[in-house]
């Protein structure tokens, strides 16, 4: 079994190993004709039942035949240009390269006894990002598995920061549109349930000031703790991105923490044309960035950012047998004194790649496509009397909701609409996401694949539209 491990003498069963599976991949990519096979979990489940796993197959050849019958063939793929649903970009050559190299030498990014180099192209990545965000010369951050684990620290600093003894009277702003994660880092962090205060958005689908204002100040008249303002550079559903400097400016005003969740509306920060879109986010306590959203990474690659570094002491703990405090007055560079990981995949890797082969310029142009795009898409929408869309576009994101002529009913018309989505799933034909908006079912297309034309949104909506008719055809069929 020792043939198996990673080594000096098996350098070139290493090689022949991933060039076979790399030729797989490519031929894969080479002849896929849609996203998605729509095959179903019922159909897909027994066949990875099935396999004894106590029983190798002894051979990688047949292993990725196998592979190919259980994944290759049926996973849904982001780079095909009808793949328009969640926040899955497709991804650039130079950091899938970078993927393959982490992996093999696979260094664990925690110490710097374990790392050396990659600790240092970490903090160089931290540092580049922070200097393109504007948080000044002590500000500092690490790599993280993604947004989630982004907001979850950073509101833990802000927790710590608010200086209070008594959790209960800690109070989080988000907009009503804002990340989920918000609410789980509150509950995981020990807040009460009410310590989420979910503002209304306007018409844009952004904070409302005023009504931040307004919460702010009933906050400090009710003798409560304002502990963050978690405002948002791109929301999920709709890409908006808050009021920035305003919110900057009400956060200073009564001493808050100001937090950007930019996982998504990061991109623009590499952007050509459109980087004042986030102005105000210099002024930020803390920012989430997720490139593997909008910098066309490989999940996963996303970072924490803090204007002051000395912020992060709060997720410090020292290990005698990892990092003992003796390494801070060495001057040691230890990554686990920020993070609140301990062994962490060298994931920066990628962007560091990215940034070599094709430069922020290059990664911005490929941002400032998908925008324009649906932008075109929102013109496509708002011109055709099928479709209600919600808003324009900030950024690559198209709310709307197929609206049949002879139908009144808006029950009826979300079951069309879910029923669409799911027939279009089913068929494999493209992908799309779904949400609500005041209630109801409206469909999404989440547009990050430059690829993706004006000819592939149209006919996407064609399919919708057919997919809705026919059900609402078939409904009127049941009912008489």
């Amino acid at each position: 079994m020792r043939s198996h491990l990673l080594n000096d003498t098996t350098a070139e069963h290493y090689r022949r190993s991933v060039t076979e599976g790399i030729e797989r991949v490519a031929a894969k990519l080479a002849t896929t004709d849609r996203p998605f096979t729509g095959v179903a979990v019922d159909a897909l489940s027994p066949r990875i039942d099935a396999i004894d796993l106590d029983k190798p197959l002894h051979d990688t050849a047949a292993v990725l035949d196998e592979l190919e019958d259980v994944y290759l063939r049926d996973a849904v793929y982001f780079h095909h240009p009808r793949y328009l649903a969640h926040l899955n970009c497709p991804v650039v050559i130079p950091a899938v390269l970078g993927e393959a190299i982490l992996s093999a030498v696979n260094s664990s990014l925690d110490t710097w006894d374990q790392s050396a180099g990659g600790t240092l192209i970490e903090r160089k990545l931290i540092d580049w990002t922070t200097d393109r965000i504007g948080l000044g010369e002590n500000a500092d951050g690490v790599f993280t598995s993604g947004g989630t684990q982004s907001n979850l620290q950073a509101l833990l600093l802000a927790r710590e920061e608010a200086k209070t003894d008594s959790f209960a009277k800690l109070r989080i702003f988000a907009s009503e549109v804002s990340h989920f994660s918000v609410k789980k880092s509150a509950k995981l962090l020990g807040l009460s349930q009410d310590s989420v205060v979910c503002l209304p958005v306007d018409h844009d689908k952004r904070m409302q000031t005023v009504a931040l204002a307004r919460e702010l100040e009933r906050c400090k008249q009710d003798g409560l703790v304002p502990m963050a303002v978690v405002a948002t550079a791109g929301t999920t559903d709709f890409g908006s991105i808050d009021p920035l400097p305003e919110i900057a400016e009400l956060c200073a005003q009564y001493g808050v923490w100001m937090h950007v969740d930019a996982a998504y509306g990061c991109g623009l920060l590499a952007s050509v044309r459109h980087r004042d879109r986030i102005d105000g986010i210099e002024r930020a306590d803390s920012v989430t960035v997720d490139y593997h959203k909008s910098f066309f990474q490989p999940v996963s690659s996303s970072a924490v950012l803090v204007r002051d570094a000395s912020t992060l002491r709060h997720a410090t703990y020292h290990a005698e047998y990892l990092n003992p405090r003796r390494m801070v007055q060495e001057r040691i560079p230890n990554q686990v004194d920020k993070s609140l990981q301990t062994t962490r995949r060298f994931d920066a890797l990628k962007l560091w790649m990215t940034l070599r082969v094709m430069g922020a310029d290059g990664i911005g142009q490929l941002f400032d496509e998908v925008c324009d795009l649906a932008v075109e898409g929102w013109r496509l929408l708002a011109a055709d009397p099928r479709f209600d869309v919600v808003v324009q576009p900030t950024l690559s994101t198209l709310v709307f909701r197929y609206i049949p002529a002879a139908v009144t009913d808006p029950s009826e018309i979300d079951r069309a609409n879910l029923y669409a989505r799911k027939a279009l799933f089913a068929s494999g034909d493209a992908v799309v996401a779904g949400t609500k908006v005041g209630g109801r079912h409206y469909l999404k297309f989440t547009l990050l694949n430059p690829e993706t034309t004006v000819d592939d949104m149209a006919a996407v909506l064609d399919l919708i539209a057919g997919h809705a008719e026919q059900y609402l055809g078939e409904s009127l069929d049941r009912a008489s």
